[in-house]
């Protein structure tokens, strides 16, 4: 399962950019002969690719008709819809605060046996130590939550935390190299981290992996 709303929309726009790559490749087309076929800069086409700029669904009709994939085009759209569904919705809820988009999903992690989570950004929620999820959500609040109930977020995430140690659960996490490498909050906060992240995975239903830095993912098994 996804570690949260915010990352669930991520993971879906993330996959809906590996998408339209894969229509470019098929196709023997690089990003900019894409942009060019679409009468765009170089540079959009990269950050389509690259999930950094959502496309509008003008845009994923210009790269299917672009790639000769003009079939893709309805299914890919609604992958679109269901992203940006995703995402709106995630906002909605903090608008309230963090504080119940932290509880809202106790429900779900309580009724999950198999956690599956990738993270190219932070260290996963449910492996965050109480200073570094703190250093996270005050982040988010302040650039988009106004708000402040971080404090009570930050015990509503450390609180969810249990289900690491009930009900006979397995985790699987998987962080890219930077990941380690963000001092979010600062060094003791990423030094306390890192140690904590040691603890974890040797727990016995955790399983914790890295992608480095400069791995040829090109090669990686599908």
């Amino acid at each position: 399962m996804a570690e949260s709303p915010s990352s669930s929309a991520q993971q879906a726009r993330r996959i809906l950019a590996d998408r339209l790559a894969g229509l470019c490749r098929d196709a023997g087309l690089t990003g900019r002969e894409i942009a060019v076929r679409c009468g765009w800069h170089p540079s959009k086409s990269s950050r389509i690719m690259n999930a950094r700029t959502p496309p509008s669904p003008d845009d994923i009709r210009a790269w299917c008709r672009a790639c000769g994939a003009e079939d893709q085009a309805a299914d890919l759209l609604a992958s679109l819809r269901n992203a940006e569904g995703m995402w709106i919705g995630w906002r909605r809820m903090e608008q309230a605060g963090l504080k119940q988009a932290q509880e809202a999903r106790l429900p779900l992690f309580e009724r999950t046996r198999r956690f599956r989570s990738y993270s190219s950004w932070f260290v996963p929620g449910l492996i965050q130590t109480r200073e570094y999820t703190e250093a996270v959500l005050r982040a988010v609040q302040r650039r988009r939550v106004e708000v402040d109930d971080v404090a009570e977020a930050v015990a509503a995430r450390v609180e969810r935390q249990r289900v690491l140690h009930e009900g006979g659960r397995r985790f699987a996490f998987l962080v890219e190299e930077s990941v380690l490498r963000n001092a979010i909050g600062g060094t003791d906060v990423l030094v306390g981290q890192l140690s904590h992240l040691l603890t974890v995975g040797s727990l016995p239903n955790v399983s914790l992996g890295v992608v480095p830095m400069g791995a040829d993912r090109c090669r990686m098994p599908a």
